[in-house]
């Protein structure tokens, strides 16, 4: 389970991270035949995720946290997108985000790091180059688009451990985040 790995990375520069079970233990599973896509997104959609992350960023007050940052990869881009148009968080990443329109990205109002892969057919370096015209343009909001070459959606995070390619492109999308974070959310 790399996410957890990555988790781990994140709390090893001094965060408490929470990793919530957006999925409630059902992640899509492409080889499962006998469940479609489309039956699976109707049951997680991922403008839902709100629902789930509110009472987390609640706990997280609670706790003493003055500050929350979350990182949506694929799926959770969305989720953290409606975050951040609310202002619920501080800082903001996405990596290889999924289900996000120009417009979203316009109504975001916290500072925004964005992270897309150069061979993605879901969010493709077209699409990410449009939602860092709109950041640009959003003087009031820092932000930060980077495409990254030779790789496909979901390489942060769905990579070869034993590939050193890989692992070097993941751990720079990794170290990006932390870095944005540290910018952001430690003051």
């Amino acid at each position: 389970m790399l996410h957890r790995k990555i988790a781990d990375k994140v709390a090893n520069h001094g965060y408490f991270v929470a990793v919530p079970d957006f999925f409630h233990g059902e992640p899509y599973n492409p080889e499962n035949v006998s469940r479609s896509f489309d039956s699976w997104f109707k049951d997680h959609d991922p403008g839902k995720g709100i629902e789930i992350a509110k009472p987390i960023i609640e706990a997280l007050k609670r706790k003493g946290a003055s500050a929350v940052g979350f990182a949506g990869f694929c799926w959770g881009a969305r989720t953290v997108t409606n975050l951040g148009k609310d202002k619920l968080i501080q800082a903001s990443v996405l990596l290889h985000p999924s289900f996000i329109t120009v417009d979203d990205i316009r109504g975001v109002e916290v500072p925004i790091a964005i992270l897309g892969a150069e061979h993605d057919t879901i969010a493709p370096p077209k699409l990410i180059n449009q939602f860092k015209e709109v950041l640009d343009a959003k003087h009031e909001i820092d932000s930060y688009v980077k495409i990254f070459a030779n790789v496909s959606h979901g390489w942060t995070v769905k990579y070869d451990p034993n590939d050193p390619k890989a692992v070097e492109a993941a751990g720079e999308a990794h170290k990006v985040m932390i870095n944005w974070f540290d910018k952001h959310l430690k003051k």
